[in-house]
């Protein structure tokens, strides 16, 4: 038995060794695409503070979130041009310098106009480190020394949004919500700086300036700028009720004609979309875009459910929703391991079979869930997302060459970004119209013509007129009015996880037209 232990691990081929100067590139900018990835979230549990701070209404601090995604829509496709042209050394470094350097302003900012500006430019100038740490991993490390890269790529990817509202949270807490740019400054000078004495990927080719597509950009950041705007916006104001969202609606139409038509006549576009006729890049990007809509979706719906209903502040709903993000950093060796052994697409069943489940248990929510009844789905939910981000990531990218690594890359990231954004609008739009379906149902039932309703607005009314002056029956009217509103809440919030859930479960209908990668360590097809 040992020696045919011995002459297994014999027969193993070696791991290909890799320069350490390629590891530590990896480390910084892995480094620059989490604090631009972090950004997305880490206002989100401090607008109330941030709108205080600018003087801004509930509505208007809202464009503090909106502003950053827009702008980082537009780059994210961009930044496989830029990096052929800059080289992926120049692109990172701008990209990290300037990301601090907006950083620093939005901490500075005056008043709401200014912050939405510079927080146009944060997300606009950092959004390129995304996808360069994409197309950088596939370009720096051989095919068996991918599964542990790809496995820090998908820790930081979904831990930064994870953790995004925790941090945020802590920091405004603790200091005030400036904290939230200003502590993107050492991290961003350290990825800068480092970044221009490592990154040695490729070289510049300032050649296709002379030809550089400057309609398509005008028209691409027309189509998605218009597209995010109408997601973000859509649901809050009504739809094409309103004209805003009409306006852009149409523009968005436009821009998205316009820009497919330059794509497909020009010689040089500013977005290659040859990458599609890969059938696995094409499903791949189908499967990224739907774990955009979990992941993001998830963050943006459980948050707000423990706000809503449970009442709960920053801190407390960061606690709880640190389980998921314990959960994907404990299954992250487990994920790389499964990642040598099986099948990438029984690997991504597995995963998009369990992060359905995790969702599923959200969908029985009740007023009194809090962190043990939360604890086992969201830890089935955070290990579930290795095992469903690592395949996506390879299959997707893993069969291309490396010349159109670049501009995959950006158009994969940009699937789980719009995937987040269309999600998110969907599910607000749910959250207004099943409530108000679940409030008016709750009402019907909820009269005095009732036994049990009459008894409890006697027992409320002799309660409240021994503890509080004025009429305890209008007092006591309003309590059950709160109730039934906030058991509308949980129903309507049950609904979208239920929905998310099924998005999921669906999504293993695609499984079988899938073609199997090169598994590490050399197997075949």
């Amino acid at each position: 038995m040992d020696g045919a232990r011995a002459t297994a691990l014999a027969d193993r081929p070696a791991l290909a060794p890799v320069a350490p100067r390629d590891v530590v590139t990896f480390v910084v900018m892995v480094i620059g695409m989490f604090m631009a990835i972090l950004d997305i979230q880490i206002v989100a549990s401090s607008l109330a503070q941030i709108q205080s701070g600018l003087s801004a209404s509930p509505d208007e601090v809202s464009w503090v979130q909106t502003s950053y995604l827009i702008a980082e829509v537009v780059m994210i496709p961009l930044s496989g041009m830029l990096a052929r042209i800059l080289s992926t050394r120049v692109l990172f470094s701008l990209s990290a310098a300037s990301f601090t350097l907006a950083s620093a302003a939005c901490a500075f900012a005056w008043d709401l106009p200014s912050m939405i500006v510079f927080r146009s430019l944060q997300g606009f100038l950092g959004g390129a480190m995304i996808p360069l740490v994409f197309s950088a991993s596939f370009i720096l490390f051989p095919l068996e020394r991918r599964p542990l890269v790809t496995v820090i790529i998908g820790l930081v990817a979904t831990l930064a949004p994870t953790l995004g509202p925790t941090i945020g949270g802590y920091l405004t807490e603790t200091f005030d919500w400036h904290a939230l740019f200003l502590v993107n400054l050492l991290p961003g000078v350290v990825a800068a700086g480092a970044g221009w004495a490592l990154i040695r990927i490729d070289r510049p080719n300032f050649a296709l300036l002379r030809g550089f597509d400057v309609p398509g950009l005008v028209f691409m950041a027309l189509f998605l700028g218009s597209l995010q705007y109408v997601l973000e916006e859509g649901a809050r104001n009504d739809w094409f009720e309103d004209g805003s969202i009409r306006a852009f609606s149409a523009l968005s139409a436009v821009g998205a004609l316009a820009f497919f038509w330059r794509v497909l006549a020009y010689r040089q576009p500013i977005v290659d979309l040859r990458a599609f006729a890969n059938r696995n890049f094409t499903i791949g990007c189908l499967y990224s875009f739907i774990l955009g809509v979990g992941l993001y979706g998830s963050i943006f719906l459980l948050p707000m459910f423990l706000a809503r209903a449970r009442e709960l502040n920053a801190l407390q709903i960061g606690l709880i929703m640190m389980v998921t993000g314990v959960a994907q950093f404990l299954s992250a060796p487990l994920a790389a391991i499964l990642s040598r052994r099986l099948d990438m697409r029984v690997m991504l069943a597995l995963g998009l079979a369990l992060f359905g489940v995790g969702v599923w248990l959200n969908a029985f929510l009740t007023d009194q869930s809090d962190f043990w009844e939360l604890f086992l789905p969201q830890a089935v939910r955070g290990a579930s997302l290795m095992l469903c981000f690592m395949p996506i990531n390879t299959l997707a990218l893993g069969t291309l060459p490396q010349d159109m690594l670049k501009n995959a890359s950006g158009l994969y990231n940009l699937m789980r970004n719009l995937g987040g954004a269309i999600g998110l609008a969907g599910f607000n739009t749910m959250i207004i119209e099943r409530f108000v379906l679940h409030a008016s149902r709750l009402s019907e039932h909820v009269t005095l013509a009732r036994p049990d309703v009459a008894a409890l607005m006697d027992r409320l009314t002799a309660r409240l007129s021994e503890l509080t002056p004025g009429d305890a029956n209008l007092a006591a009217l309003k309590f059950v009015m709160r109730l039934t509103e906030r058991e509308a809440t949980v129903l309507t919030f049950n609904d979208c996880f239920a929905v998310m859930a099924l998005v999921f479960l669906l999504a293993l209908l695609l499984m079988p037209i899938l073609k199997k990668p090169p598994l590490p360590g050399g197997a075949g097809n």
